[in-house]
């Protein structure tokens, strides 16, 4: 039986995805998590038993987002193997994510069965890649593309990128990150000099034209 964790902060997506594995015979949901605090909580209070083999995981969450995760437990070394499951399409975060050490990456607006088998893939210590980011992968090695000003972003500079893109404002920002304002702005600053942009503006108009929001 594999024994998956789902951490997603929105309650009703966890639903529908334990829903979705919760189908398959040889799947167990042991525990959910809604952001990083519950999930370390959890890891700890789970027994031997019930350890799970795969972490589900979002990546845009409150306080530590599911990038900031996937360094954690890398660093740690911990042999829980993490599928991102995320709204963002693949040429956002799909290959950084599997640079940060995920094992799979798959968008939540695509068919569940590929959850299923994503899940069954990656417990069996396994990469999955849907065919899109198999032809990333692909374009990269033999033909690398001229790298991208956002691609050099660290992951939460580019975080905050896509969140001033939506239209939140700074404090919004710190909040929901679990982050003070003056940090948020020193990413913003960083973000605004690495791309050479002078106001929140051009940042957004930068986004769209790069597919990081929708216009």
């Amino acid at each position: 039986m594999i024994k998956v964790i789902l951490c997603d902060d929105h309650a009703l997506i966890r639903r529908g995805i334990r829903d979705t594995l919760s189908d398959a015979p040889d799947i167990e949901v042991v525990g959910e998590a809604g952001d990083y605090g519950e999930l370390r909580s959890l890891m700890r209070s789970l027994p031997p038993e019930k350890q799970c083999d795969v972490l589900v995981l979002d990546i845009n969450m409150p306080g530590r987002s599911g990038l900031d995760v996937l360094h954690v437990l890398k660093d740690e070394g911990t042999t829980t193997r993490v599928l991102i499951v995320s709204m963002y399409p693949e040429d956002q975060y799909a290959i950084r994510a599997l640079r940060a050490g995920a094992y799979g990456y798959v968008n939540k607006g695509g068919d569940p069965q590929l959850l299923v088998q994503a899940v069954r893939t990656v417990a069996q210590g396994r990469k999955y890649v849907t065919p899109e980011i198999a032809q990333m992968l692909v374009e990269s090695l033999t033909a690398p593309a001229p790298e991208q000003a956002h691609q050099k972003l660290s992951d939460r500079e580019l975080q905050t990128l896509v969140m001033i893109a939506s239209g939140k404002r700074l404090s919004d920002i710190a909040e929901e990150l679990m982050l003070s304002p003056k940090t948020v702005s020193v990413y913003r600053a960083r973000v605004l000099e690495k791309l050479a942009l002078s106001n929140n503006s051009e940042l957004t108009v930068y986004a769209i034209r790069n597919g990081l929001v929708e216009s």
